[in-house]
């Protein structure tokens, strides 16, 4: 398989009484699942990690600290509906980065990329009996992710992570990567999804929100731009990782960046999709889901990242694409809120929420978001520009 590492496994009847014996805080269903996967390991403990909104992930801790520890995911299959369409895409983006990176003096690739572990039976994922699907990485040790961006180097670095990875997989065939989740960042598509849960409003919260909904309507022919010089073929289609949020770069200790993780909307699109959506958790101080008037701008933060970025991106990046990074900033908390938004209006199906109002709450701190960044556009636009003259020098 391509860019899948195989790695033997000790009997599953040894694994199944250690992992009994193990202090754990999950179920013995999940622990039936361990053994089923090419692990060879002495398990310490196997607990819930991360904060992801999709999919449920466990660490598998080895009883040796020198040892391999394992990332244990269940893929939620209701958002990504086709899983083996989107194992496919994973292993073609794990190869491509494995052949690149392969190729750099001093690049590591057991650190620089993800490690998928087959199944016994040679697979890159596991269906279980209740239709679950299930897949295991390699834990990276010594790594960190931060929800929230603290120094300007944690931002340039992050810039540097995810403009080395667009440099990276610039070679690779657009035709080879599906659309595991289709018209992801379409602005079109979410418009019309956004109407349709305002039409049925299936849990009578439309009357909620209807500020939020006149400010997305008078702002979206505005939003429609990079979409349109898609269409007409000034920006060029790439594969991106388009869920670009700062938590999804692993820094290693000395807080240099390592890693581009969760790789499940890895699709063709726009560079300044991913641009526009990094921006969006690293500019503001506030975290997602603060008030609405918490919202700020930290342009320090948003130049340190756009110095990162466009150092490694400037060899491949057209002058539309360069022009259209500003574009994508506005644009990426618009879907996002517009994406609370319908979620809230049908029921909070999609998102992991923590009270009635998280979704609704979340929204508000994106449109807020929209606003300062408009006001702002003239002078964030200017800080693109002087970078990228910097690096093409």
């Amino acid at each position: 398989m391509i860019g899948v590492k195989v790695f033997y496994y000790t009997p599953i009847l040894p694994i199944l009484d250690q992992l009994m014996s193990s202090t754990t805080i999950i179920d013995n269903k999940i622990l039936n699942l361990i053994p089923e996967f090419r692990i060879d390991t002495k398990i310490a403990s196997v607990k819930p990690f991360g904060s992801g909104h999709i999919n449920d992930t466990y660490r598998i801790i080895n009883s040796d600290p020198d040892g391999i520890d394992y990332l244990l995911q269940r893929i939620n299959h209701h958002v990504f509906r086709d899983v083996p369409l989107l194992m496919n895409n994973l292993l073609h983006v794990l190869g491509h980065l494995k052949q690149k990176l392969g190729s750099i003096p001093g690049s590591d690739t057991e650190k620089e990329i993800l490690t998928l572990v087959e199944t016994r039976q040679d697979q890159p994922y596991l269906k279980d009996k209740d239709g679950n699907y299930w897949r295991v990485f390699h834990f990276l040790k010594g790594t960190k992710s931060y929800d929230q961006v603290d120094t300007e180097k944690q931002a340039f670095e992050g810039g540097k992570a995810f403009g080395r990875f667009q440099t990276l997989l610039a070679d690779l065939d657009t035709d080879l990567i599906k659309d595991t989740i289709p018209d992801f960042h379409h602005i079109g598509s979410r418009l019309k999804k956004l109407q349709e849960a305002m039409e049925v409003d299936a849990v009578d919260r439309l009357k909620l929100v209807l500020p939020e909904v006149e400010f997305i309507k008078l702002r979206a022919e505005k939003m429609s731009e990079i979409l349109k010089l898609g269409d007409a073929g000034v920006l060029p289609r790439r594969i991106v990782h388009n869920d670009t949020k700062f938590n999804n770069v692993l820094l290693d200790k000395d807080d240099k960046a390592q890693c581009v993780i969760d790789l499940d909307t890895v699709m063709p699109g726009y560079v300044a999709y991913d641009f526009g959506d990094s921006i969006r958790t690293i500019i503001n101080p506030a975290a997602e889901d603060e008030a609405d008037k918490s919202v700020g701008l930290n342009i320090s933060l948003f130049e340190a990242y756009t110095k990162g970025y466009l150092q490694e991106a400037i060899t491949f990046l057209t002058e539309a694409e360069i022009d259209s990074l500003v574009k994508g900033i506005l644009l990426l908390p618009y879907i996002q809120a517009v994406r609370f938004l319908t979620d809230y209006l049908e029921g909070d199906h999609y998102f992991k929420i923590h009270s009635p109002d998280h979704n609704l709450q979340r929204a508000r701190a994106q449109l807020a978001l929209v606003k300062k960044l408009g006001d702002n556009q003239e002078a964030l636009q200017q800080i693109i520009l002087k970078a990228s003259q910097l690096y093409k020098q």
